[in-house]
């Protein structure tokens, strides 16, 4: 088995090659050292020949290394519009009431691609992953992705605490924090004004339907001239 890494600038990142045998590992190479792991007593034997010819190492080296990457990209290249599109998760925040003051705060992220994800609570800039439930990252029917991240908070302290993402799709790390819904005084309010702005439409268009059915129904009278 083997495989190679790239960074995005087309720099290599790492790189293996092992072997198993009988379903168990056998043999690895230390690429930076052109030496080889035996994993078991009999792999020992293996290790001695192929360390004693050093351009067996020098090889995979420069495969992994070179050949290995320029056929990755060529493969990214291929398949770019599935492999290398991202979409951006759409945020939010949750609130939960608890007890004695406590309440969970729960930070929900939908819709992203691809899976790798990085969702953390902060409090004042310092990460609480030691405080923190995390969900799993569960795919969608259309191929995206969703999770969360919950954490129990001090209701007084409820203020401190931004849910962190960072994602492929982002530029940079982007921070969240719970906001207080639209109060119902407010709705109400709007409610009113639509229905007051409806009734006087709806009373316009009785005064003037009225006023042109008199219109058409009014007769003129001719008064003869005198004789």
């Amino acid at each position: 088995m083997y495989g190679c890494q790239v960074e995005l600038d087309g720099l290599p990142n790492g790189g293996h090659f092992q072997y198993a045998y009988e379903g168990k590992d056998f043999l690895s190479l230390d690429k930076e050292t052109l030496t080889w792991t035996a994993l078991t007593p009999p792999a020992q034997i293996t290790k001695r020949k192929w360390e004693a010819e050093k351009s067996i190492a020098e090889y995979w080296k420069t495969y992994l290394e070179e050949i290995c990457v320029e056929w990755l990209w060529r493969y990214l290249d291929y398949g770019k519009k599935t492999l290398l599109r991202t979409e951006a998760p759409a945020v939010k925040v949750a609130r939960k009431a608890g007890y004695d003051g406590r309440e969970t705060l729960i930070c929900q992220a939908h819709g992203f691609y691809p899976a790798q994800i990085d969702v953390t609570w902060m409090k004042d800039g310092e990460d609480r992953k030691q405080d923190t439930l995390m969900g799993g990252v569960v795919p969608n029917s259309d191929g995206t992705y969703h999770t969360w991240r919950s954490i129990e908070v001090d209701s007084q302290e409820r203020d401190h605490y931004q849910c962190q993402v960072a994602h492929d799709s982002l530029p940079e790390p982007l921070d969240f924090t719970w906001e207080e819904p639209a109060s119902n005084q407010g709705l109400l309010l709007g409610v009113l004004l639509g229905v007051l702005v409806a009734l006087i439409l709806l009373g316009a268009m009785v005064i003037i339907y009225y006023r042109s059915d008199r219109g058409s129904d009014s007769t003129s009278v001719s008064v003869p001239p005198e004789a």
